[in-house]
């Protein structure tokens, strides 16, 4: 299994999961089709042809801030603070909380009967998808954001990140829209190295190649195609060190050039 700890300059990065979904590939991305899995991608899925995508979370440590990057989704079976225990990060200690988007999975354990799952930390959202998820035709399907996102702002813990936003100064959010209309990555710089924490811009190493494979739950396909088109370029341009929340094992690695094709490549 990969190290779940990885160095960039002098920031720090603790891989945590919150649990594994059981989907069927073929419905999550529509326009993929079995036998590609099923030839290029067997280890991706389980006997029954299923994938097992990680509801990953991240926790950082940066210019002296202790920042947990997305909740989980927080179902009966999550399991995000036994990682966060056993890999040494105190929920105490939490400065801040860095939301990618507002989907279910990335939420889940912003708050526990009401209270801050994280009680010393400020709530980073961005603003453009804020707005989107708080309109009413929006809100009204979305229950977890009545549940998980909105009390912050009641609480008053929760601040709202416009672009390039500067969580520390290591770490800037990138603007990457389509799965959600304010998505964000968070680019990592430090010591003259760099990480990308990249958010749901990718679900699964299958996209390395298929890039043009856009699930189901995408809020605008075309858009997030276009992102994950020139995100994913630029990374394996540069050799960037990857986070990927919703890859197998601890989710980092690099985006490479192998026999022609494009592949992920855990490290």
């Amino acid at each position: 299994m990969a190290d779940y700890r990885a160095t960039v300059g002098s920031v720090e990065l603790v891989s945590l999961t919150d649990g594994h979904g059981d989907m069927d590939p073929s419905q999550i991305f529509p326009t993929s089709s079995m036998a590609a899995w099923r030839s290029e991608y067997p280890e991706l899925l389980d006997s029954d042809g299923h994938i097992h995508p990680r509801f990953g979370c991240l926790a950082v440590r940066s210019s002296g801030k202790l920042i947990i990057v997305d909740t989980g989704l927080h179902a009966p079976d999550g399991m995000l603070l036994d990682e966060m225990r056993s890999k040494g990060v105190d929920r105490d200690a939490v400065d801040l909380v860095a939301i990618t988007h507002l989907h279910p999975d990335h939420v889940g354990w912003n708050l526990i009967d009401g209270r801050p799952t994280f009680p010393n930390a400020r709530y980073l959202v961005s603003r453009a998808d804020y707005d989107h998820w708080t309109k009413p035709e929006v809100l009204k399907d979305a229950q977890h954001v009545k549940d998980q996102v909105m009390p912050l702002e009641s609480l008053n813990i929760l601040d709202l990140m416009d672009d390039d936003y500067k969580i520390t100064d290591e770490l800037t959010t990138v603007a990457t829209p389509g799965h959600t209309p304010g998505h964000v990555s968070i680019a990592v710089v430090s010591g003259g190295e760099r990480a990308f924490i990249l958010g749901d811009v990718a679900h699964s190493p299958a996209q390395a190649h298929y890039t043009e494979w856009s699930p189901s739950f995408d809020t605008d396909g075309d858009i997030a195609r276009h992102t994950r088109h020139q995100i994913l370029d630029k990374l394996e341009g540069e050799e960037t060190l990857v986070s990927a929340g919703h890859f197998p094992d601890q989710g980092f690695g690099r985006f490479v050039k192998s026999g022609g094709r494009r592949i992920w490549q855990s490290v």
